[in-house]
């Protein structure tokens, strides 16, 4: 779904919409179908059509710029690095480490957690005195948004491209 302007409604997630929401959108009128989906088409008794790929809302909606602690969101800010080892991760090898740990008094929050692969985090465990090479931070939207865009996306569909780069 794309905003009036022609940008992702959301990037933190990417405004995806089931094909359900997508059809509403596209029976109510408020959003424009870009692309098809060219061999999925939904039926009911009176009436079928294709799935939209692509729509582009009719009118603009304001984007949430407040960012939300999430363990993906700090995996982003940290750029799926190890904040000890420096060594890349992926979504399924990363884990969420507290800096001070939560034993002793630590708080989950951006400032207290940061990327880290789970070597390194067993053998941090509960050592307070360990800590990682940059200080943890609470990321602007903005920051979030300009790493993301960044990264490679999985297209769901080949029209993404148009949109996404």
């Amino acid at each position: 779904m794309l905003n009036a302007d022609g940008a992702p409604a959301s990037w933190l997630p990417l405004s995806i919409i089931s094909w359900k929401d997508a059809i509403g959108y596209m029976t109510l009128e408020k959003a424009t179908v870009l692309e098809w989906h060219d061999d999925w088409i939904v039926r009911s008794q009176r009436w079928s059509t294709r799935v939209p790929a692509v729509m582009i809302l009719n009118e603009y909606q304001k984007r949430k710029t407040s960012v939300r602690f999430a363990k993906h969101n700090v995996f982003l800010r940290d750029g799926y690095v190890c904040q000890y080892c420096s060594e890349s991760v992926t979504k399924g090898s990363a884990t969420l480490d507290h800096v001070l740990p939560v034993s002793h008094g630590g708080k989950t929050t951006f400032e207290n957690t940061v990327t880290a692969c789970s070597k390194c985090n067993a053998l941090k465990g509960n050592n307070k005195k360990i800590v990682p090479k940059i200080k943890p931070h609470k990321p602007s939207y903005f920051e979030l948004v300009d790493k993301r865009r960044k990264m490679k996306w999985d297209y769901q569909h080949p029209s993404w491209v148009n949109y996404l780069e």
